[in-house]
């Protein structure tokens, strides 16, 4: 007989801890196969439709054949590029030039090409915590290592940040930020970014912004650009993404801008691992960019309005829940009669007996331990079935 034979996979995999998210979504999708109608509040997948004017522009892009090839680029079609310098000109007064953008398949492969374009084994990354789970693995998957800062919602974040990251030795590579935040909905004002730019270029620190989120703002606050602040584009990249503010999640397309060099180091990791992003995707997006910011804001305050059934909703069953400033998601605190649980149980025990399913805080780090991410992605009278779902669960009432 042969011997056995092994599989070696490697350590970097070794180490990646369970994925709850895979699941609790194993366990929603078998309750939906047996007829339970969940109600899906665990994920920041919209479902809200994408702008007509972008469908329609698909679907005339994909008649040409022309498009059906490999893409010119990996970077993304120029036309793309000069229109994403416009949008961040329009949005932000960014000036960009083509050449400071590079097109993603959404902002989480960018991201992690990213980390194995700069990151050697051994380097350290500064990541706030509790984190979107990709800021965190992609910096391990690259040999690199994690330091975390609580993320807190008050003025001490980026004190600690600062203090934390000058004291490390050697000093960290990156600094990861992500604001408005997922899972938290922290929000930040210009003056932090004011702050921490020159800062990192004090201390040779290049700053990644994830700015996923910039689009869905609530009552009035409009988040800031971390390249915005003079000097930004010297120390670091944001990160932008179709998937939010356009209603495009599963377009797959986003982008990095600022940092020439840093751009050009993400295309040429691209350039090894892929092609591009399916053209007419490409040739829709512009469409996007250019003539459907009123959709945007209009989806905003789709958001705002489901926040508030679900905030005041849950607060009148007896929670204690903040209204977020931005972002899909509302951050809430595990009731204390429940809180020993902890968050994983906490979760499956909504998604067992109030059909409702959420995203456990430990899910995003260890300060995340006792909280939950609820995502407002149903519409207004799911959110309030959700809720009294939730309130007869936890009374007990059948």
């Amino acid at each position: 007989m042969p011997e056995e034979f092994v599989i070696n996979v490697a350590q970097r995999v070794k180490h990646l801890p369970p994925y709850l998210f895979g699941r609790l979504n194993a366990l929603k999708y078998e309750k939906r196969r047996n007829n339970i109608d969940v109600i899906d509040l665990g994920m920041g997948n919209p479902n809200d439709p994408t702008p007509q004017p972008v469908i329609q522009k698909l679907c005339e892009a994909v008649q040409d054949p022309r498009n059906h090839r490999y893409t010119v680029s990996a970077n993304g079609l120029f036309n793309l590029r000069r229109e994403v310098a416009k949008y961040y000109e329009r949005q932000f007064a960014v000036p960009l030039d083509p050449d400071e953008v590079v097109c993603t398949i959404g902002s989480k492969e960018g991201i992690s090409h990213l980390c194995l374009g700069l990151l050697e084994t051994g380097d350290t990354v500064v990541v706030p915590n509790p984190a979107f789970p990709i800021h965190i693995h992609a910096v391990n998957l690259a040999g690199a290592h994690v330091v975390s800062v609580p993320l807190t919602d008050d003025e001490q974040f980026l004190p600690n940040l600062i203090n934390i990251t000058k004291n490390l030795n050697p000093l960290p590579k990156i600094i990861i930020l992500n604001f408005p935040h997922n899972p938290t909905a922290v929000t930040v004002e210009l003056s932090f970014f004011e702050e921490i730019v020159p800062f990192a270029r004090k201390h040779n620190i290049i700053i990644v912004h994830d700015f996923a989120y910039c689009g869905i703002a609530f009552d009035g606050y409009k988040p800031p650009s971390f390249l915005q602040v003079k000097g930004a584009k010297e120390v670091g990249v944001e990160f932008n993404t179709m998937s939010k503010s356009f209603n495009m999640a599963g377009w797959r397309l986003g982008f990095c801008v600022g940092n020439k060099e840093i751009v050009s180091t993400l295309a040429k990791v691209k350039g090894y691992y892929d092609y591009g992003i399916f053209q007419p995707v490409q040739i829709a997006s512009i469409i996007a960019l250019r003539e459907c910011n009123k959709y945007t804001r209009e989806q905003a305050q789709i958001y705002q309005d489901r926040r508030d059934v679900l905030c005041d909703g849950l607060n009148r069953i007896g929670w204690n829940v903040k209204k977020p400033k931005a972002s899909m998601f509302v951050w809430a605190p595990i009731p204390e009669k429940w809180r020993s649980m902890g968050s994983v149980d906490f979760a499956y025990k909504l998604i067992n007996e109030a059909e409702v399913a959420v995203a456990p805080g430990a899910a995003f780090g260890e300060q995340g331990e006792g909280y939950l991410r609820l995502a407002i992605v149903e519409n207004e009278l799911r959110l309030k079935q959700a809720i009294r779902q939730i309130d007869r669960a936890l009374r007990g009432k059948n």
